[in-house]
């Protein structure tokens, strides 16, 4: 029998979806529904939330609570991850095991894509994936249109699964979309969905939806068996939406003809500063013995180190390294300004080499008629760069007295580590602090040791490590509250051709200890990278930190890659390519995706491997996949830094693809210092 309410509102949505002749940001509407992606309340809207920016929050509506993370590292693309807890649904009622594990919790990530943009003729149009990889237990696919006609937008969908007319199978390993692979199933599964809201300001607005999900015929979900036995009362949800400040939003709900619901989330601009960064005064210092004193006192105030001034050929040569500033620019621009001050000393030329650790990175050159017509305004910091010489290809170290050469540098950091799904429970972590020295004794050199201290630490598994424990064994380790971090050497070189090379031996990390050997070279101003990296090590016994396991695994585990990378500037995007033997035995490639977002750098990877030499069900097959990101703690503290934080986070502890814990690896070390971002990061402040 035809229900002619669902059929009177959607064709509400299509007689004025068309016809709006304004043309219309995706805000005030591109706020999060229940699950995070931008929408009303059930489903999904055709709005992206902005470029560079993220939303995390969470929502409870019965028997559904979530827990989500929005984030945009491209316009008009939107990635969620979100975890789905079902209330008072255990994992299993019968296996002890698992009785610390709580309610069921699903773990999903979404994408969805503005196809085309909201004009004046024609509505915003986006394509949705939903759960494509696992269980699939809320899995969709979808095509949505929004259109404004202010302080109205309206939103008509249509899509499969969640959405559709039956609930989608589960995939494991691997990715299935059907509305890219079988097109016309999609077609035939997939229902119509839509909503209105209203925003007569930015402070509020009212939220109408019809749903199409028959959560009775949801059969795979956890949920159907208690709470959904019988189709729900009504599938038009209602809903008020407030703004209190720019960067909250509040959702008052009441769901399905029955469910009263709620939603807290926050948005930020990724990157931003939540104190000002202040530049400190730079100036040249007086009242020193001779002008290489004077030069090297004023860099060290600026936050510089390792200092060497020699003056020859008319020519002002200072070498450096740079402590204080997050981006190589900013440095060259801080050493320019202490340069464009002297007037005692007669040069027309200056030569800039910024180090570290001893290493040359590279150069600047320029004259002293070109530095003078910059701070006075006369050229623009892009003529500055084009009347200049950036070279990379420096590797001879420079002559003359080195002053305020740090050889022993020590610091501490906050650690947060975290341990997931394992039986005994869900989310498991420890906290602490990890304090590191670093004695210098040559160009390149490094001792190196860490220290990790856990005061607060709930790790603990009821797992065994599986057939071979590269790393499932790990929550062994992290179980101690104190654990010696690192103890080792490690040397870096570089060669002409701007050849590096990296060889690290001793505790490298906190499960192994060995050799570490690695080559890089970059290429095309560095838009690729290429390097190899292999490594020969052992476990290290848990509990003692001095001494080698004797009894878990095999005696010596050995890996070997091939390394690339490809930087685009462009769009702040580099992709790294690692392919060879991983620690367990298994070949093939891990993926890693990272996106660079004012100092912030988001990463994903996904790896491709033979799993046959594990003989478990649980590592066979499977794909080890996860998220990191590093925040500059310059975020943070009101002024410049170069320190920046890295937490990392993969849904299982398996042993495919997993490679040791590198110190200073070389694609990192080598970083932003080649001419693409040099260009690009000269406007960073």
């Amino acid at each position: 029998m035809l229900d002619f309410r669902k059929i009177a509102f959607l064709a509400i949505i299509l007689i004025f979806l068309p016809l709006s002749g304004l043309y219309c940001f995706d805000a005030p509407f591109d706020t999060p529904s229940n699950i995070g992606t931008s929408g009303l309340m059930e489903t999904p809207s055709a709005r992206t939330i902005r470029e560079n920016s993220y939303t995390f929050g969470l929502s409870q509506i019965e028997p559904y609570r979530y827990f989500y993370i929005v984030f945009s590292p491209l316009k008009d693309l939107e990635i969620t991850g979100r975890i789905t807890e079902i209330l008072d649904v255990p994992v299993s009622k019968k296996d002890p095991k698992w009785k610390g594990y709580g309610n069921y919790k699903d773990k999903a990530f979404d994408l969805k894509y503005k196809l085309i943009s909201e004009s004046m003729f024609l509505p915003a149009i986006a394509i949705g994936i939903m759960d494509p990889h696992g269980t699939r237990l809320y899995s969709s696919q979808y095509i949505v249109a929004s259109k404004q006609i202010y302080p109205f937008d309206f939103t008509l969908g249509f899509g499969n699964g969640r959405y559709g007319k039956s609930q989608l199978r589960e995939q494991g390993e691997g990715f299935k979309i059907e509305m890219l692979q079988n097109p016309l199933d999609w077609l035939r599964e997939s229902k119509f969905f839509g909503g209105i809201q209203f925003a007569p300001n930015d402070k509020f607005a009212l939220m109408i939806e019809y749903s199409p999900i028959d959560y009775h015929k949801q059969t795979r979900d956890p949920a159907q068996k208690k709470h959904f036995t019988r189709p729900v009362q009504s599938h038009v949800n209602y809903g008020l939406r407030i703004k209190p400040f720019d960067w909250m939003n509040i959702d008052l709900t009441y769901q399905r003809g029955r469910e009263f619901g709620a939603s807290l989330s926050f948005n930020f601009n990724i990157g931003k500063p939540l104190i000002p960064i202040i530049d400190r005064e730079i100036k040249l210092v007086e009242d020193y013995f001779s002008f290489e004193n004077r030069i090297a006192k004023s860099f060290k105030l600026a936050g510089f180190s390792d200092i060497s001034v020699k003056s020859e050929d008319n020519k002002l040569i200072i070498s450096f390294q740079n402590d204080k500033y997050f981006y190589t620019p900013k440095a060259i621009e801080v050493a320019l300004k202490i340069v464009n001050q002297i007037d005692d000393i007669h040069f027309e030329n200056v030569k800039l080499i910024l180090k570290s650790n001893g290493i040359p990175l590279l150069s600047f050159t320029t004259d002293r008629e070109t530095i003078r017509e910059y701070f006075n305004s006369e050229i623009t910091k892009g003529e500055l760069y084009q009347l200049s010489i950036l070279e990379t290809d420096v590797y001879e170290k420079t002559d003359g007295e080195s002053f305020y050469k740090k050889k022993l540098r020590y610091g501490f950091k906050p650690s947060l580590q975290t341990f997931l799904n394992d039986p005994s429970g869900f989310f498991k972590y420890r906290l602490g602090v990890s304090l590191w020295t670093s004695l210098h004794m040559w160009d390149g050199n490094s001792f190196v040791a860490a220290i990790e201290g856990y005061p607060i630490n709930t790790v603990s598994t009821v797992n065994e490590p599986l057939s071979v424990p590269v790393r499932t064994d790990l929550p062994f380790y992290m179980e101690e509250k104190i654990s010696l971090g690192r103890l080792m050497v490690d040397q870096i070189n570089k060669f002409s051709n701007e050849i590096y090379t990296r060889l690290s031996f001793g505790f490298l990390e906190i499960q192994y200890a060995g050799l570490d050997f690695e080559l890089a070279k970059p290429f095309l101003n560095g838009r690729l990278l290429l390097g190899i990296n292999t490594s020969l090590v052992k476990k290290r016994a848990i509990g003692s930190p001095f001494k080698l396991d004797t009894i878990r695994g095999k005696d010596l585990y050995h890996t070997g890659f091939l390394n690339m990378r490809i930087n685009i500037p462009e769009k702040d995007v580099f992709i790294d390519f690692k392919t060879g033997r991983f620690l367990a035995g298994d070949f093939g490639t891990r993926i890693s995706i990272s996106k660079f977002i004012n100092g912030v750098i988001v990463t994903g990877w996904y790896s491709f491997t033979d799993t046959s030499v594990f003989k478990d069900t649980l590592n066979s097959g499977y794909h080890d996949k996860g998220i990191a990101v590093s925040i500059p703690i310059r975020l943070f503290e009101g002024s410049d830094s170069k320190s920046s934080y890295l937490y990392s986070l993969s849904p299982w502890t398996r042993d495919v693809a997993q490679d040791i814990s590198h110190y200073n690896g070389l694609f990192d070390f080598i970083g932003r210092n080649h001419k693409l971002y040099i260009d690009k990061d000269r406007f960073r402040r």
